[in-house]
C-alpha cells in the first residue's frame, strides 16, 4: 500500500481560482525585444537548414527570453503549477516556421516526449471528427468537453494558432488543493486514490494491443520524496475496468466521483480563453486541466487549431516507480510508437 499523507499540502501549487487570478507571477507578455529575439533565433536555425526536432536550446539562442521561459517552467514545477506566455506573433509566420519557433520554445522549457503512437513530439489539437464516446478515442482530436484530467508527462504546453467560433475555453484546477479538500471532507477516499488504478492505453502501449492496460496500478495521488503528485484520467481508469472485466467497486467509484466533483467546484478552478499567440503550460503533477466543448468555423482555414507538447521538466521532482511508468514505456516514458491506435489523428 502506498503511503497516504494525512496532513494538508502547503506548497504554492495549492490555490483557488481567485487566488490564481490575483497572482501575476505565472503570466508574462512578450516584450518587443523578446519578439525580436524569437525572430532572430528562427532565422538562425532556418539559415542552417534545421527543422523541428533537429536542434537544441543551445542552437536556439534567446539571451533574454530563454531565462524567462526557464522561470516559467520552474513556476510550473515548483510554483503555481501553471504558466502563460502571451504575444507570440503567429500571424506573421507560415505553419512550418511556427512549428520551428514552438520547438525552440519547447527545448528551452523542457524535454519533449512522444504523445501519441505516431511518435509526434509536436501534435495538432483540433477536431478530427472522432467520437468522444468511443472508448478508444482521445479527447485532443475531438470538439468535446474534456473533464479535469492530467496527461502522462511532467507538463503539457499548448500554443494557440486559431480559436473556435465559440466555446473551447480552458480551465485549470490545483490538484493539490483538491487533495486538501478530500483530506478535510472525505479522508477515507485517500487510501483508494493512493493505491491507484490500472489505466487503459487504448492501443498506444508497447504491444499495440487496443486492450493493453498499464502493468501496474497508477496512483491517482503519490506521496514521494516529500511531494504529492497526481495522475488522473477518469476515462482511462473506466476504460481499464471495462476491458479487464473487473468493474470499479462502489468505494472506488465514490472516491473517483468525489475527486471529480471537487475539481469541478466553481471556486476551485480558473477559466480563460486562449487567443492566437498564447502559450499555456500546465503541470501534470499539481494541476488538472479541462476544456469546454466548442463549435468550429465552417471554413477549414479558420477552424480551431492548437499545437501541443508533452514535456518532461529538466531536474523535475523525483517520482515513485509505479507512478512514473504510465504507458508501460518506463519511468517518464512517452507513448509507444505503433499501429494500435483506433482514432483519426
Amino acid at each position: 500500500m502506498n503511503a497516504v499523507r494525512m496532513t494538508p499540502i502547503t506548497e504554492r501549487s495549492v490555490w483557488t481560482g481567485s487566488e490564481l487570478a490575483a497572482d501575476p507571477a505565472w503570466r508574462h507578455t512578450l516584450t518587443p525585444g523578446e519578439v525580436a529575439e524569437l525572430d532572430a533565433a528562427v532565422r538562425a536555425v532556418r539559415a542552417r537548414g534545421l527543422g523541428v526536432a533537429a536542434f537544441t536550446r543551445e542552437d536556439f539562442e534567446l539571451p533574454t527570453l530563454g531565462p524567462r521561459i526557464a522561470a516559467l517552467a520552474d513556476e510550473v514545477e515548483n510554483g503555481r503549477g501553471v504558466a502563460m506566455l502571451r504575444g507570440v506573433p503567429v500571424e506573421r509566420y507560415d505553419r512550418e516556421t511556427v512549428e520551428i519557433l514552438y520547438w525552440g520554445f519547447g527545448v528551452h522549457a523542457g524535454e519533449p516526449i512522444s504523445q501519441n503512437s505516431r511518435g509526434q513530439l509536436i501534435s495538432e489539437v483540433s477536431d478530427r471528427g472522432n467520437d468522444y464516446g468511443d472508448i478508444n478515442a482521445r479527447g485532443f482530436a475531438t470538439n468535446a468537453e474534456l473533464m479535469p484530467h492530467v496527461d502522462t508527462s511532467d507538463a503539457t504546453s499548448l500554443l494557440c494558432l486559431r480559436a473556435a467560433r465559440s466555446g473551447g475555453e480552458s480551465r485549470v484546477i490545483s490538484s493539490t488543493a483538491v487533495y486538501n479538500v478530500i483530506l478535510d471532507e472525505h479522508p477515507e477516499h485517500l487510501a483508494i486514490l493512493c493505491r491507484g488504478f490500472h489505466n487503459d492505453l487504448r492501443g498506444e502501449g508497447p504491444t499495440g494491443d487496443v486492450d493493453e492496460l498499464t502493468t501496474n496500478r497508477v496512483p491517482v495521488y503519490s506521496d514521494f520524496a516529500g511531494r504529492v503528485s497526481c495522475s488522473f484520467n477518469y476515462r482511462m481508469i473506466e476504460g481499464a475496468a471495462t476491458k479487464s472485466g473487473v468493474p470499479l467497486t462502489g468505494e472506488e467509484r465514490a472516491a473517483l466521483d468525489f475527486l471529480r466533483a471537487v475539481a469541478e467546484r466553481e471556486e476551485m478552478g480558473y477559466g480563460f480563453r486562449l487567443a492566437p499567440g498564447d502559450i499555456q503550460m500546465v503541470s501534470n503533477h499539481s494541476a488538472f486541466h479541462s476544456r469546454a466543448s466548442f463549435v468550429d468555423h465552417d471554413e477549414p482555414a479558420r477552424r480551431r487549431c492548437l499545437l501541443r507538447f508533452w514535456l518532461n521538466i529538466r531536474e523535475g521532482r523525483p517520482l515513485a516507480d509505479d507512478f512514473a511508468c504510465r504507458y508501460n514505456t518506463g519511468p517518464r516514458g512517452g507513448v509507444a510508437v505503433g499501429e494500435g491506435a483506433r482514432y483519426v489523428f
